[in-house]
């Protein structure tokens, strides 16, 4: 299976409304980094210099460009009619950033452009509840995708016409040639001219997607989330992103979930936290109190004298865990209320309530006490 290819805007580093000129300065400046003839031995540049020149060869060519922001990748590799136009090192135009250097010709290396080929990802979001994302749920997701186009079957020909071989390459979809260097012959391969590397040719288009063979369809998936995913986690659906070159397989349908703010309740991990308002007489003499759960209101007797940002567990009442019948704990934060707008009676029966109570409140004599 060939291997996922990177963004063509994001090899050369540039945006998706980007002019000529930003993309054949962005080529020469990656192109003279990253050429093996200046990084001798370097595999990584060597792959990043051919990345660069097919992102090159597509964005600087108005028709191919257009066919790639259309149908990604896949519209160029499909693309097998019409002749066609392939580069190998030697044929980029670099002028004269490497004339100095290499006096003019490089060598080449090109991949099939006939091999199966694996369909790109496609991304979409969703966003779900809280409760949702805690306890799992079913949906349906609207994506785009590259699909086999149904007039032609995805062969790209019209009517009951299909490709022919190549008579150049014999189908194989590359040729090979032997220059004279100074430094003896040379052998290069590179993608057949006549087919564009295709092995085919397609005398008589498809009207309804031109040849390409892939037409572009909005779709509604159903995408099961499990219970316990958490906000900014991926779901992948196998096999429904776009179609697949030559046979290759399609890509996936990679789903981010994002899930909305609870107004009473937060996460971490699979622990929920929930912060519980108590009068101060609650608190005081102790209660029996109504906490809200993800499953519901249970009852929690808090004990007399409960001091503020005091925090009790509620077990197995937070998130399950993903993968598995666990769950997490609730953590009830007390929250004591102080009371405003009090009443002269109020103020004063707790000014009495004060002086009778002084010596049950040893935090605050013994802070007194360290300071003498």
């Amino acid at each position: 299976m060939a291997d996922q290819k990177r963004d063509y805007y994001e090899v050369l580093g540039v945006s998706k409304d980007a002019n000529d000129d930003d993309i054949k300065k962005a080529y020469r400046r990656l192109a003279k980094e990253n050429h093996p003839d200046l990084n001798p031995g370097d595999a990584a540049k060597e792959t990043t210099f051919k990345e660069v020149n097919a992102a090159y060869e597509t964005l600087s060519d108005t028709e191919k460009r257009s066919r790639y922001d259309r149908f990604g990748h896949a519209g160029n590799e499909q693309q097998g009619y019409g002749g066609g136009y392939s580069q190998g090192f030697e044929d980029f135009d670099l002028g004269s950033i490497f004339e100095s250097f290499f006096g003019g010709g490089f060598g080449s290396s090109t991949q099939r452009r006939n091999a199966p080929t694996r369909g790109d990802n496609v991304r979409a979001n969703l966003t779900l509840t809280f409760e949702e994302a805690c306890f799992g749920v079913s949906k349906d997701v609207t994506v785009n995708r590259i699909e086999n186009c149904d007039t032609c079957a995805g062969t790209g020909a019209a009517g009951s016409a299909r490709p022919e071989t190549c008579t150049t390459c014999g189908g194989q979809g590359q040729v090979r040639a032997v220059r004279r260097t100074p430094l003896g012959q040379v052998a290069t391969t590179q993608a057949c001219q006549t087919c564009n590397g295709r092995g085919t040719i397609i005398k008589n288009p498809c009207t309804v997607c031109k040849g390409v063979g892939l037409t572009r369809h909005k779709v509604a998936i159903t995408v099961t989330i499990p219970a316990g995913i958490d906000n900014g986690q991926t779901v992948s659906l196998r096999g429904q992103g776009n179609a697949g070159t030559n046979g290759g397989p399609s890509g996936d349908v990679l789903v981010t979930v994002q899930v909305s703010p609870h107004p009473l309740f937060s996460r971490d991990g699979t622990s929920i936290h929930c912060e519980l308002p108590v009068t101060f007489t609650q608190a005081t003499l102790g209660a029996e109190l109504e906490v809200p759960t993800l499953d519901g209101k249970v009852k929690y007797t808090m004990p007399e004298g409960t001091q503020n940002n005091a925090v009790f567990r509620l077990k197995s009442k937070g998130v399950p865990a993903l993968g598995s019948k666990a769950r997490g704990d609730q953590f009830v934060h007390i929250q004591v209320e102080i009371p405003t707008n009090l009443t002269k009676q109020q103020k004063q029966l707790l000014r009495e309530f004060e002086e009778m109570s002084s010596s049950q409140n040893p935090k605050h004599k013994s802070f007194w006490e360290k300071w003498k």
